[in-house]
C-alpha cells in the first residue's frame, strides 16, 4: 500500500481531496490529505506561513506518518519540493498536480504581492472569486474555502511564491528535488508553461477534460493516472 500525503494549493485546503479519497478506495493507495497552518490548520497571525516553513510542516508530516510520496496541488509543488530537499525528508517522490513551473503559473497566488496588507489583498481577491465562480461549482466551491482561510497566512504565502518565481524557476527546481511526476490537463497551463514542458524530459500524465481541481471533477481519472504515474 503507497502512503501518499496530499498538500492543496493556494488557499485551500484538505477538503479538496475527498472526492479523490473516496474514488482511491479500491486501489492499492492510502491517501492523507493534510491542512497547513492558516489553510484548515489553525493558526495565528504571528505564525509564519511563508514557503520554508509550509515545507518544514510537510517533511515533519511525512517523517510522521512515514509516508515517501506527496501529491501536490498547484503551488504546493514548490512547497513539496522544498520539503523534498530538506535532509531530514523522507520525501522521494512528488505527484505535481497541475504544480508551478514557470511565474506565470502563479495565477492567483502571484497577485498577492501586488496588496500592501493581508485585508486589501483578501478582498479583492474574493472580489474576482466571486466573479470567476458565477455558474461555476468548482470555483464556488474554492471561494468559499478561501474565505475561511487566515488572511495573513493567505497574503504571506502569496508574496513569498512571487518573490520565489522572481528569483529562480519553479520546474528546475521541482525537478531537482526528487523524482516527479507531472499530471495535467494542457488546456489549463499558460503558454510558458507549456513550452516549457516541450522542453523538459519531465514525465508527464495528461488529465483530458479536468479541471485545475481534477481530484474534484475527475476523481475516478486521477486515481487511475496516479497510479500509471506511480508505476512507470
Amino acid at each position: 500500500m503507497t502512503v501518499i500525503i496530499c498538500v492543496a494549493g493556494f488557499g485551500d485546503d484538505a477538503s479538496m481531496f475527498a472526492p479523490l479519497v473516496e474514488a482511491s478506495q479500491s486501489a492499492r493507495l492510502e491517501l492523507r490529505p493534510i491542512n497547513l497552518p492558516g489553510f484548515g490548520a489553525s493558526t495565528s497571525h504571528r505564525r509564519e506561513t511563508s514557503l520554508d516553513s509550509l515545507a518544514k510542516t510537510v517533511a515533519d508530516i511525512a517523517k510522521a506518518q512515514r509516508a515517501d510520496t506527496v501529491l501536490a496541488h498547484s503551488v504546493s509543488s514548490i512547497i513539496a519540493a522544498m520539503a523534498a530537499m530538506r535532509t531530514d525528508s523522507p520525501i522521494t517522490t512528488i505527484l505535481s498536480l497541475e504544480g508551478n513551473l514557470t511565474p506565470e503559473d502563479a495565477y492567483f497566488s502571484g497577485t498577492a504581492s501586488a496588496y500592501s496588507s493581508a485585508s486589501t489583498f483578501r478582498q479583492a481577491f474574493l472580489s474576482r472569486l466571486s466573479e470567476m465562480a458565477q455558474g461555476d461549482r468548482i470555483l464556488s466551491r474554492y471561494k468559499c474555502v478561501v474565505e475561511r482561510a487566515n488572511p495573513d497566512a493567505l497574503w504571506q504565502l502569496g508574496c513569498d511564491a512571487h518573490r520565489f518565481s522572481s528569483m529562480q524557476n519553479p520546474g528546475e527546481h521541482l525537478e531537482a528535488a526528487a523524482k516527479v511526476r507531472y499530471l495535467y490537463n494542457p488546456a489549463n497551463l499558460p503558454e510558458a508553461s507549456l513550452e516549457w514542458l516541450a522542453s523538459h524530459a519531465l514525465p508527464r500524465f495528461e488529465l483530458p477534460g479536468a479541471s485545475h481541481w481534477a481530484s474534484i471533477d475527475q476523481p475516478d481519472q486521477l486515481v487511475n493516472t496516479i497510479l500509471e504515474a506511480l508505476d512507470t
